[in-house]
């Protein structure tokens, strides 16, 4: 069963320049292994993040940096959670963290594969709409 659904997209260019008007931005939303990655990654990260975040509630109090997105020798992306973020996937899911983000992940993949490719604001929004008709719209807009 989902009981929650996050969708996020972010534009490469955008978030490129709020890491270069604000240069701590990095340092407080990624992981030392993050931070190192190219701009796109990053961005697709972030979304993934606030994919999370959004499935998750969104509530006051988790960390960035208790939510890793990382890659197996294959490339295939998972979370790495800890800390605030792990404890508020067992709480509001009543299952192990990583029962539920199997589903966020996927989700959270998808969508950073779109930040990835750029696509348009347009794509991207036929794109979330169509995933709130399938799930119901569960997802919280903003971010």
């Amino acid at each position: 069963m989902i009981v929650g659904v996050g969708i996020d997209v972010c534009d490469v260019d955008r978030f490129a320049e709020s890491m270069q008007r604000r240069p701590g931005l990095v340092r407080r939303i990624f992981t030392p292994a993050e931070a190192e990655r190219p701009v796109a990654s990053k961005a697709a990260r972030f979304a993934a993040k606030e994919a999370l975040a959004k499935a998750l509630g969104a509530p006051d109090g988790l960390s960035w940096l208790d939510a890793e997105v990382v890659t197996d020798d294959h490339g295939k992306p998972s979370f790495k959670i800890m800390g605030t973020v792990a404890a508020r996937a067992a709480e509001q899911r009543g299952q192990t963290a990583a029962e539920y983000l199997g589903i966020v992940v996927v989700v959270a993949a998808i969508i950073a594969a779109i930040v990835g490719a750029g696509l348009d604001d347009k794509i991207a929004g036929a794109l979330e709409k169509a995933v709130d008709s399938i799930t119901g719209g569960g997802g919280k807009k903003g971010g």
